[in-house]
């Protein structure tokens, strides 16, 4: 076994349909690995250019006809069963769920990969509302992260900041749409399946 895990950096909003259908690769690649794969996620802000001055998502949260064709696809292709339909899934404001993901990522990296799990699974799986506060207590608290730290992290302005910085830096790194992935300098955008991943960490 490699004495370095390879580390693999994912761009990713959990509103992101392609982003639900990556991560359920991703785990099944991590799954079938030899060697220990690192994931080192960074959030991004999918609808940053459809807020207004207070921050707030002006206008439809919809998918464009063409969208919800290739998402369906890719259910049926890959035996998503699981996942909801475009029509059905909710469509909310997933900045406070990256804000937790970021808290939990920096102060609780052991639980941080149950959390984003759940995350995606509460929003694709069970259609719930991760941009509501009970909500994102109860799916944290459910991979052992204190209910509290959660709810002060929602009302801290600073780690807010450090979010948004997280967003910029995405952008100044030349991210315009996810699931971006990046190993070893080279980039890869768009939903990968488990053999997609595998080729592009090998660089085949």
């Amino acid at each position: 076994m490699s004495e370095h895990p390879t580390t693999i950096r994912e761009y990713a909003d959990y509103a992101c349909p392609f982003c639900y259908l990556s991560h359920r690769s991703l785990e099944e690649y991590r799954r079938t690995r030899d060697e220990p794969l690192v994931v080192d996620w960074r959030p991004y802000d999918l609808r940053s250019d459809s807020r207004d001055a207070n921050g707030d998502i002006e206008g439809e949260m919809g998918y464009p006809e063409e969208v919800e064709q290739r998402i369906e696809q890719l259910r049926a292709e890959h035996d998503a069963d699981e996942m909801l339909t475009p029509d059905t899934v909710p469509k909310v404001d997933t900045r406070d769920a990256q804000l937790v993901s970021l808290y939990v990522k920096n102060e609780h990296p052991d639980r941080w990969m149950a959390l984003d799990s759940a995350l995606f699974a509460a929003l694709w799986e069970d259609g719930r509302d991760i941009n509501d506060e009970d909500v994102l207590a109860d799916v944290a608290t459910s991979v052992g992260v204190d209910d509290d730290a959660v709810r002060d992290v929602l009302a801290d302005d600073e780690y807010r900041e450090r979010l948004a910085e997280q967003f910029a830096d995405a952008r100044h790194n030349g991210v315009t749409d996810v699931p971006t992935f990046v190993a070893d300098g080279r980039t890869e955008t768009g939903f990968l399946s488990a053999d997609d991943l595998d080729a592009f960490v090998r660089d085949e």
